[in-house]
């Protein structure tokens, strides 16, 4: 049996694959401007809406959705599944591709690079940046400092601030109309849909990166700072982030004691770091949602006991029970 590729190869070889050359190779490209155009190959148009950036290694159609790296791509367009997309893209590189020692009967790995991954990892240290040195950071300094966080916790856990106003972070780093797509399917812009008019999502809130088990950041949640409602604030649904299946504060966790023997569940993001700051940095939250089957599956494969500690009013009895 064939063993799995090992993630270290896929990522030299998306490295040195160049995706203009994998697409052009099948598709018939348009320079315009930075990116290339095309009529998209996976849905029937008269009006290129498929864009191809070099600078990002990635493609993307405004029609269909259809998105991703160079592996993606001749998986879709070649129908091909993911080893033999590998191989054909490896042959191209003239590179051989090696394989890990698998267990019986394991799926094959998928690719998991994404443009969104870069993107949210930008627009974190963005926020974080912006609780150090913005001239608004003062409340948000302030919110954290009266919750008795200390600057090392805030930092373990990448905390930040999403300055007021409508457009900081599109300033920042909406470079071009692929960008700003790829930043509305990040959850990281609002598209108004009577004006087209692309705002902020997370606006005047303290910011709290929400990672995957790898460390990747997927999402944010958001506490807002001033009246606005609501109080909390978390990222929409996307590709790379499915809120029923994320447990904020496991990767935390996990990095500071690999050898847990008990995870506290609690309801937020606070409760996480509250408990951190005074030397317990075992607890997760279930990003307000109640616990879900999919969660109690995450827990046990990572210790033998679970703790449930959640609020003594209405809503925490609820989850309980």
């Amino acid at each position: 049996m064939a063993g799995l590729i090992p993630q270290s190869f896929i990522d030299d070889l998306l490295n040195r694959t160049d995706i203009v050359d994998v697409v052009s190779s099948r598709v018939q490209l348009k320079k315009a401007g930075k990116n290339y155009s095309a009529c998209c190959p996976f849905h029937k148009e008269k009006t290129p809406s498929f864009s191809v950036s070099p600078d990002k290694q990635f493609y993307y159609c405004f029609g269909c959705g259809a998105g991703g790296n160079a592996l993606g791509f001749i998986m879709d367009h070649d129908n091909l599944d993911f080893p033999q997309a590998v191989e054909d893209l490896a042959k191209a590189a003239g590179m051989e591709v090696p394989r890990e020692q698998g267990v019986k009967g394991q799926k094959p790995r998928q690719p998991t690079d994404s443009p969104l991954y870069p993107l949210l990892n930008a627009a974190s240290e963005f926020y974080r940046q912006a609780l150090k040195s913005h001239p608004s950071r003062k409340a948000a300094v302030d919110y954290l400092k009266g919750r008795g966080l200390s600057g090392e916790i805030a930092r373990d856990f990448g905390l930040g601030f999403a300055p007021p106003g409508w457009d900081n972070l599109y300033k920042h780093l909406s470079s071009d109309s692929l960008q700003q797509k790829v930043m509305i399917d990040a959850g990281l812009l609002i598209e108004n849909a009577e004006t087209g008019k692309r705002y902020d999502r997370f606006r005047d809130r303290v910011m709290f990166p929400i990672r995957d088990s790898r460390g990747r950041i997927i999402a944010f949640g958001g506490r807002v700072l001033g009246d606005d409602k609501p109080k909390y604030l978390n990222s929409p649904e996307t590709p790379v982030f499915h809120k029923g299946q994320e447990l904020y504060g496991l990767f935390e966790a996990r990095k500071f004691n690999r050898n847990l023997d008990e995870i506290i569940v609690v309801e937020g993001y606070m409760d996480v770091i509250a408990l951190a700051q005074q030397g317990l940095r075992n607890a997760v939250a279930t990003l307000g949602t109640a616990t879900s089957e999919e969660h109690l599956k995450r827990l046990f494969r990572v210790v033998p006991n679970v703790l449930f500690c959640f609020d003594g009013d209405q809503a925490g009895r609820n989850a309980a029970w």
